[in-house]
């Protein structure tokens, strides 16, 4: 079973916020067959910590507006990974560095990638790549 629609709308208005704050990489992997705790990761990485934690204000804002409030957030202070758990999507906004080390594309790349319909330089190549 695949991530519901709701779940996919829900993670294009997050895709498109945190493009606005000029995320790079933005990918959405849907892992609703691998696990049972939640059926989307969202993964995008930004230049500096500041930059980070600016997406994630923005993500949270935006979602707000659809009545979505995060179930858990981590990360916030350090502003290196910052964790937004949804409850049926979960959000990684990282810094470039972090993003590569911890290769999370590589480690979710049986399972299928979403459209987030938007238009952001690299994350057309890193869906593809994933």
């Amino acid at each position: 079973m695949s991530a519901a629609e709701t779940v996919v709308e829900s993670a294009k208005v997050a895709a498109k916020a945190a493009a606005d704050k000029l995320a790079e990489n933005i990918v959405a992997v849907d892992v609703s067959e691998r696990l049972a705790i939640t059926d989307l990761f969202i993964i995008a990485s930004a230049g500096t910590e500041r930059q980070v934690n600016s997406i994630v204000d923005n993500i949270e804002d935006e979602l707000i507006k659809l009545d979505r409030r995060p179930v858990r957030r981590e990360g916030r202070t350090e502003g290196r990974w910052v964790l937004l758990d949804y409850g049926d999507m979960v959000i990684h906004v990282m810094h470039d560095e972090d993003r590569a080390f911890y290769a999370l594309e590589r480690l979710w790349k049986d399972c299928p990638s979403v459209d987030l319909g938007i238009e952001e330089p690299g994350a057309s190549a890193a869906s593809a790549a994933g």
